[in-house]
């Protein structure tokens, strides 16, 4: 019988954000195990590893948003004899905003296997940090640069009700611009903004826009480090109330499907939330019509 030819393993590997300590076992071996490792930055990355302990051999090349297409074939053909390969990005997790998912996904077409190495990332510590509803959010990466793109992104946010948490990141040189436009266009927001998280100066800026870029203001070092910004909208109750534009009816039949319920409890439920835009014998009344439709 002829030998079946084994692939290698292409790892997802995460690194700390800032402070070395947050490197997990596990990514340290694989980095050290891999036959080769695709970095954002190679310079930054041999600075990492140095910093880690982990021998780099001439193991690191180059795999950024400028050539990823160019090296996805160069990384494949060595997936495909045999070879593992983990992908690290300058800090934190690959792929979220960083280079990675084109060779991932040309490794999943030809059927080799794809392993997460998980760790930091910066849009989750920050997250986590917020004081925020976190029951659903949205990550949109680096904020437009421009006005036009901002106040784009921003109206998308507003349109859609169901999610009032949204983590953007942002350069130190674009910041003060930025905490400027929310103040100005009167987003009616509060901001979590992280600068350097985990490292020595990490500092968290909080409050509305105008609050926020007062103290961006005052500390007078905002073209320093990293940042991370965590928006929560503000909306009014009517716009807190998706259910607005849905017939009683619609919403007694939403009601039934999602929690299994009969009619009778859906309409106690619903004549329940104070979030409901009708009332007791509006809801009555749409269940009566519901059952002459029976």
């Amino acid at each position: 019988m002829a030998e079946v030819k084994q692939t290698g393993i292409l790892y997802i590997v995460s690194v700390p954000i800032g402070n070395y300590a947050d490197m997990t076992q596990r990514a340290r071996e694989v980095l050290e195990q891999v036959d080769y490792i695709a970095s954002e930055d190679t310079r930054r990355s041999a600075i990492l590893m140095h910093n880690l302990n982990i021998e780099i051999n001439n193991r690191l090349i180059s795999n950024h948003k400028f050539n990823e297409y160019a090296k996805t074939r160069y990384f494949m053909n060595d997936l495909l004899d045999g070879k593992s390969v983990a992908i690290i990005t300058d800090a934190g997790t690959p792929c979220i905003s960083d280079p990675g998912n084109e060779l991932i996904k040309e490794a999943i077409k030809n059927g080799i296997r794809v392993s997460p190495v998980p760790g930091c990332c910066a849009a989750i510590a920050a997250l986590t940090v917020s004081g925020f509803d976190l029951s659903s959010f949205s990550f949109y990466g680096f904020i437009p640069r421009d006005r036009a793109g901002k106040l784009k992104v921003i109206q998308q946010i507003q349109r859609n009700p169901a999610i009032d948490t949204c983590v953007f990141y942002e350069s130190p040189k674009r910041i003060m611009s930025t905490i400027s436009f929310f103040s100005e266009e009167n987003i009616s927001c509060e901001i979590c903004l992280c600068n350097d998280l985990t490292k020595f100066y990490e500092y968290m800026y909080r409050g509305t826009p105008a609050e926020v870029l007062a103290e961006l203001k005052q500390r007078g070092t905002a073209e320093k480090g990293e940042y991370v910004l965590v928006i929560q909208m503000i909306r009014s109750k009517e716009e807190k109330k998706p259910e607005d534009s849905l017939s009683p009816e619609a919403l007694l039949v939403e009601t039934m499907i999602r929690t299994g319920c009969s009619m009778k409890d859906a309409v106690k439920q619903l004549a329940a939330n104070a979030d409901c835009a009708y009332n007791k014998n509006a809801l009555y009344n749409a269940s009566l019509r519901l059952r002459d439709l029976l």
